[in-house]
């Protein structure tokens, strides 16, 4: 934190070998990282990457915390992402560098994510005619992932938001069953919310679909509590028919995470079961 204060023109990235052991930097996190601007004018652009994602390696392995972050946003003093795509990444490391300010970024990136073969970006994404995109749309709207063909806006039923690794699985069990009432909605940004980009995507669907928000954190975890308001304000906001988002995910838990692999397969699909019923 200290270096980025003395060298603002450098992209200095702290990463955890998994986010949750974050947790042990968080008196530096609390005392200076989140609220060093306000209490002493000092910008810091400090990058943390902490590795995020339920993929079945236990409690410890798991979470790196992202309702605390969350919690501890306002006043726009960090920014917070998810990204699902290598050249959204690039790009939110190259805006670090090249604004005009400095704020710190905390990026979640699941492990898995560098193996998945969907998880992929053409070269033109990296170029100086793309920029960094705070909200991604459903890889089925693009013809050339040749995936289930959607049906028209207003015959989609349900449209589902959500952030990171949870919309990849999301969207392979959707192609197995081949259902074509549900529209994916990549949250890639979670502060600060991007309501105004939100509003024009979910304007397509304001007539007849439900709207949910899906994770793969407990309900008293991850993005639920934060993001919930932002999407029901912005539903509200474009006078959307219906006007409450509905929660997908994990129950409440005490751990952030079952330590028993057969558990977690039988949570992962309960909830998928739920997206796409």
């Amino acid at each position: 934190h200290g270096y980025t204060l003395s060298e603002p023109t450098t992209l200095v990235v702290w990463e955890a070998q998994f986010g949750d052991f974050a947790n042990g930097a968080q008196v530096i996190i609390d005392q200076f990282i989140t609220t060093g601007e306000r209490k002493w004018s000092k910008a810091s652009g400090l990058t943390m990457l902490l590795p995020h994602g339920y993929e079945g390696q236990g409690p410890e392995h798991s979470s790196a915390r992202l309702e605390r972050f969350l919690q501890l946003c306002a006043k726009e003093n960090i920014q917070v992402m998810n990204c699902t795509t290598p050249a959204n990444y690039f790009h939110a490391l190259r805006r670090q560098i090249h604004r005009g300010f400095r704020k710190p970024l905390i990026i979640m990136t699941p492990k898995s994510l560098l193996r998945n073969k969907r998880c992929v970006s053409n070269i033109e994404d990296f170029t100086k005619k793309n920029s960094f995109h705070r909200v991604l749309q459903d890889h089925a709207e693009l013809k050339e992932y040749g995936l289930v063909k959607l049906k028209k806006d207003k015959e989609i039923k349900k449209v589902v938001l959500c952030s990171g690794k949870v919309y990849f699985d999301l969207l392979e069990a959707r192609e197995k069953v081949k259902n074509n009432q549900v529209f994916f909605i990549r949250i890639e940004q979670l502060y600060p919310f991007p309501v105004k980009t939100l509003a024009k995507d979910l304007k397509r669907f304001k007539k007849n679909a439900k709207f949910y928000w899906c994770q793969e954190e407990p309900q008293n975890m991850g993005a639920w509590n934060t993001a919930r308001n932002y999407i029901e304000w912005t539903l509200d906001h474009i006078r959307a028919e219906n006007k409450k988002v509905d929660y997908i995910g994990r129950e409440p838990a005490a751990s952030p995470a079952t330590g028993y692999l057969k558990k977690h397969l039988a949570q992962q699909k309960e909830i998928i079961e739920k997206v796409l019923s």
